[in-house]
């Protein structure tokens, strides 16, 4: 079995809007919904949770889960102060005889049926795996001054993006061994590479984008005109 754990409990204040980013609209319909959408057609995703913020469940409810009428049952969790914790919050609602867990971004609607099955793919073989695209720039390290301290090798260096997939037992033991720590990571991988387990990265898209600003729905609008 296998399940998505959607995060879309984030403010998105890059965004620059009046409304949660997830709820902006991308050709009449909610940048969350496309997400679902996407998650929702794919025979290879058993079950859905989306974690939303407590105080827009009903907004939710009422905007994307009635009116779009997903196919799957669509389970809610609410989120966290940190995004670590509303990815816990989503894990906590997950059935229990899952194998492999996808956890990704609400904000990003842009996923495929490819990365998705690949992500499947490689997480029964790997246990663990992240999508990404190698970075197209140049990367410099900086110490605290802004000196350039480091050029790493561009072929090491990938920019990540999210599904983020897992042996649901191993990434289970790897949250709750992060809280008991107090060990706070910027994502789902970093929690299991502090176990020791090894995370494989595999190849992404460069349309698979995070609605942060505004000049993203720019390249959103772009996406979805190469796609018709």
């Amino acid at each position: 079995m296998n399940s998505a754990v959607i995060v879309a409990a984030g403010m998105g204040k890059r965004m620059k809007s009046n409304i949660n980013k997830q709820y902006i609209k991308l050709r009449d319909k909610e940048v969350v919904a496309h997400t679902i959408e996407v998650f929702d057609k794919n025979n290879n995703i058993d079950e859905i949770i989306v974690v939303v913020r407590e105080d827009e469940e009903e907004f939710f409810v009422e905007h994307v889960l009635n009116k779009y009428n997903f196919d799957k049952r669509i389970k809610i969790a609410y989120g966290g102060n940190e995004r670590q914790d509303s990815v816990y919050n989503g894990l906590k609602k997950v059935n229990k005889d899952c194998s492999i867990v996808l956890i990704h971004d609400g904000a990003r609607p842009f996923v495929s049926d490819l990365i998705i099955n690949n992500s499947i793919e490689e997480a029964i073989e790997n246990k663990a795996v992240v999508v990404g695209v190698p970075v197209k720039d140049t990367i410099k390290v900086l110490d605290d001054n802004n000196i350039i301290t480091n050029t790493p090798n561009r072929k090491y260096v990938w920019a990540v993006q999210t599904p983020q997939s897992f042996d649901y037992t191993i990434l289970m033991n790897s949250y709750e061994n992060a809280f008991k720590t107090n060990f706070y990571g910027t994502d789902d991988a970093m929690l299991v590479e502090n176990m020791g387990y090894n995370v494989k990265m595999i190849m992404g898209s460069y349309e698979n984008i995070k609605m942060t600003t505004r000049e993203d729905l720019n390249f959103a609008e772009q996406i979805l005109k190469s796609r018709e």
